[in-house]
């Protein structure tokens, strides 16, 4: 389906999967228009090419996936655009997948681009609004599971922490792409493209969602290091505990192996204060090896408990 914009100076050609072979009805028969055509049947990821062989006749063309569920790696979709100074050619684009996009609107906005390149832009400057939209919802969640894990941490809030880094990638995957595809116009067309409005204006949009990506990443990063060093401490926690258990234990151990071995020969067993005397042995071994552990430093906090909304005590 052909549209014409800006009184008839740049069109646009919407073209569905099964029409790609007809497609070259619409643009002389070239080999960058060719090679696209091949790729649209079988390329299902974001890719980008150039031709600058021929001044004037430049063209940028690839794929890009604008659709990806977050939990299903089969749910995902990916438009085809073929781009020169004269013509916009789209396959399989359904915006009606965008929350944030009013066709409407677009169509209003591509008829002031003055040229493809900037009507192109129009359409990345919408997919971000869209993507920016489902940022912002991963930015609620993630400050909500910032707070549990002060509140409430366990296996749960670190599997959740898991599930939000690994959504965090996937968005990085689709918005790193477009970022490409910025500078691959910039690269393809000259520096005279990127003083419109709308590639400005869409330019802003990438650079702020790549932003905001990268600090989340990095809030997901401190997220993960602290979870790693509570449960290192937690880990040495116990073993510290059963280490100095088993310590204080070491007297008891100690003494009634030696009493309770079978030689006939132990004073001991005759006297009328043995039972008494070991219980008093035991006792003051045992309390000198606390002593002992204590002015060591080796005793630490964990006879303490634990305080409500504390990671470590």
């Amino acid at each position: 389906m052909e549209h014409t914009f800006n009184k008839g100076r740049w069109s646009w050609y919407e073209l569905k999967q099964s029409e790609t072979d007809a497609a070259a009805k619409y643009v002389e028969q070239n080999d960058s228009y060719r090679r696209w055509s091949e790729e649209t049947k079988k390329n299902m990821t974001s890719i980008l090419q150039a031709d600058t062989s021929e001044r004037g006749e430049e063209a940028l063309w690839g794929s890009l996936v604008y659709f990806q569920d977050v939990e299903d790696k089969e749910r995902r979709r990916v438009f085809h655009f073929y781009l020169t100074k004269k013509r916009l050619i789209t396959d399989n684009l359904d915006l009606s997948l965008l929350d944030k996009v009013d066709e409407a609107v677009m169509r209003k906005k591509l008829d002031e681009a003055e040229c493809p390149v900037e009507g192109f832009m129009i359409m990345i400057g919408d997919l971000m609004s869209h993507f920016l939209a489902k940022i912002d919802m991963f930015e609620v969640r993630l400050r909500d599971l910032l707070w549990r894990i002060r509140e409430k941490n366990n296996i749960e809030i670190l599997d959740q922490t898991a599930k939000s880094r690994h959504e965090l990638l996937v968005w990085q995957n689709l918005i790193i792409p477009i970022l490409e595809i910025k500078y691959g116009i910039e690269e393809t067309f000259g520096d005279d493209v990127s003083k419109g409005l709308y590639f400005k204006r869409a330019s802003k949009r990438i650079e702020r969602a790549h932003m905001l990506l990268n600090e989340y990443d990095k809030q997901l990063k401190a997220m993960v290091e602290l979870e790693n060093t509570v449960s290192t401490h937690r880990g040495n926690e116990i073993m510290k505990t059963l280490t100095v258990l088993t310590t204080l234990f070491t007297p008891v151990t100690a003494w009634g192996a030696i009493w309770g071995m079978n030689f006939k020969n132990m004073p001991e067993l005759e006297w009328k204060i043995g039972y008494i005397f070991s219980w008093a042995v035991i006792a003051v071994s045992t309390l000198a090896l606390y002593v002992y552990l204590l002015k060591k430093g080796w005793m630490g906090d964990i006879l303490r408990g634990k305080k409500k909304h504390s990671f470590f005590k």
